[in-house]
């Protein structure tokens, strides 16, 4: 059995309040369990800078998790024994994201450690909803050397947030990860362990004629081995096996633009597809 627990802080590390109904008191919003957690309210506001903050008794854990209504179920790895998820109240943010994400007043989360059967399956081990810009505690998580504008619709997470709208840019639903014209852009994903990959898949942004598009990009994985892909201009997802190796990252680059009047290549998501060692 794992303990978990799940509260809500403001940015100094104080424990936030909300009322159940409107005619209690005032509740600590914080919540513990056996392997299963959940923390509900009717009546609270998020500020920007609050936290959600899940802590385990135990480090190395497969859990599924939800933390808002508008984003899907994760499965992620969470190594260590603390996972930091910080709310901005941004006006990039919250163009980023789904209407209403964290803007109710009434919230439900919930964590849970994930079956044998989860964490066994084949699947894209390069999904998470739940992912930032920063690392905070959880894998998968995308990290790039350029996000054009520093702008959050355009953060390398967005790559692997499991929304595959291509068809325009910018705000949700259509956050992709953008290059800022850089040659040498690259986008990295951490596992935060050891998975045998035999597969990929890429959603190139297909805003045409606004968008242009590469027609060769390349892997290199953290056992120092590279594949190179040729793909086309298409709105489809763009699958390809792959030799199976183990890997704890993979890193999309060498990226070969098409010879067209656009100078703004994107990706909406990369999916990698295999099992954990």
């Amino acid at each position: 059995m794992t303990k978990l627990q799940l509260q809500i802080v403001n940015q100094a590390g104080e424990q936030k309040v909300a009322k159940i109904e409107s005619d209690t008191k005032e509740v600590p919003m914080l919540a513990t369990g056996e392997d299963f957690v959940d923390l509900a309210a009717r009546h609270f506001t998020y500020e920007d800078g609050d936290q959600i903050r899940l802590t385990l008794d135990q480090p190395k854990q497969y859990l599924v998790v939800k933390f808002d209504e508008t984003l899907d179920a994760s499965l992620v790895y969470v190594p260590n024994q603390e996972w930091i998820y910080p709310i901005s109240m941004s006006d990039n943010a919250i163009e980023s994201r789904a209407d209403g994400r964290f803007m109710s007043e009434r919230h439900y989360l919930s964590a849970r450690v994930a079956t044998k059967e989860e964490i066994q399956s084949y699947r894209n081990w390069a999904l998470n909803p739940h992912d930032g810009k920063e690392f905070h505690g959880a894998y998968p998580h995308a990290h790039a050397n350029v996000e054009t504008r520093n702008d959050a619709t355009f953060f390398a997470c967005n790559a692997i947030d499991g929304v595959y709208a291509n068809l325009s840019h910018g705000s949700y639903p259509y956050q992709s990860w953008g290059i800022n014209q850089n040659l040498d852009a690259a986008l990295t994903i951490d596992f935060g362990r050891e998975i045998e990959i035999d597969q990929v898949a890429f959603t190139l942004r297909a805003d045409f004629p606004h968008d242009s598009y590469w027609t060769q990009v390349s892997l290199t994985f953290s056992d120092g081995t590279k594949e190179v892909f040729q793909t086309e201009k298409t709105p489809a997802r763009q699958v390809f096996d792959i030799a199976k190796r183990k890997v704890t990252s993979v890193t999309f680059c060498e990226l070969i633009q098409a010879e067209d009047e656009s100078p703004f290549p994107a990706l909406t998501q990369i999916e990698v597809f295999g099992k954990n060692v």
